[in-house]
């Protein structure tokens, strides 16, 4: 099975950059993306094969993810229960039979950190949903969630400790969510591997630098560990500031 998440920062402006040639060249099995920055309507993809849930944002032209899939669902929840979460349409989940798909963006919590205590009670929410989720069936999570890890993670990491998307408390509940029993599927495959990120800011020549982020990631619950196969970055493909990331697991629906 093939799965890609993509945060595409504005379906409709990827869309015009090449995203439908992507997506169909790939023939993935499920495709999240993030950021849709839609509302009903207004867009109309054909996306034959495939069965499309979305989860919009209130407010316009923010936010929002949603999941292109060839298998219909057993069922398809939006958020957690948490208000604010489902107004703003950060979380996607889709039950299979083998296993639960839980699609995210996850909270920036902004360059001054005013968003901080927000962010760390979503994380905390997100915890506890995903373990409830877990205690019945794998789970596969994907999304940007707006937090590089490790050192390895990010290309200037001194001079950005302390910044959003690199605080000392993100990085502490990315590795609380780890030690609930989840695998990082591109580190476990790459553990020393450097310079692979999956976000770059738009500032002149900083993508073609290198200059980047690792903040968008497939986690897999650890039952799910001997089935991994491949975790790919596209860092090639153009059409936002985040490029596309590949899960292969060798399992169906």
């Amino acid at each position: 099975m093939k799965l890609i998440s993509w945060n595409v920062n504005g379906l409709r402006a990827c869309v015009r950059k090449g995203f439908l040639d992507y997506f169909k060249e790939q023939d993935a099995d499920i495709f999240c993306i993030q950021e849709s920055k839609l509302q009903s309507g207004q867009i109309e993809l054909e996306l034959e094969g495939y069965y499309q849930y979305w989860n919009y944002a209130l407010k316009k032209g923010y936010s929002g993810t949603a999941v292109f899939t060839k298998e219909e669902p057993i069922a398809v929840t939006y958020g957690v229960g948490d208000s604010e979460s489902e107004d703003e349409g950060r979380i996607l989940t889709l039950e299979f039979p083998r296993f639960y798909l839980v699609n995210v963006y996850a909270p920036n919590a902004q360059r001054d950190l005013a968003r901080l205590p927000v962010r760390l009670d979503w994380e905390k929410r997100m915890r506890d949903y995903l373990s409830q989720l877990k205690s019945t069936k794998s789970v596969i999570f994907c999304g940007d969630l707006n937090v590089a890890h490790q050192d390895i993670d990010i290309r200037n990491y001194k001079s950005n400790v302390g910044n959003s998307g690199f605080t000392i408390e993100e990085r502490g509940e990315f590795t609380a969510l780890l030690n609930e029993g989840y695998i990082d599927t591109f580190r476990h495959l790459n553990p020393d591997v450097e310079g692979a990120y999956t976000w770059w800011s738009y500032m002149r020549d900083v993508r073609a630098r290198n200059i980047g982020w690792r903040i968008d990631y497939f986690l897999i619950s650890d039952c799910l560990l001997p089935y991994l196969k491949t975790a790919d970055i596209h860092a090639d493909i153009m059409g936002s500031d985040h490029c596309p990331i590949v899960l292969e697991v060798d399992i169906t629906y």
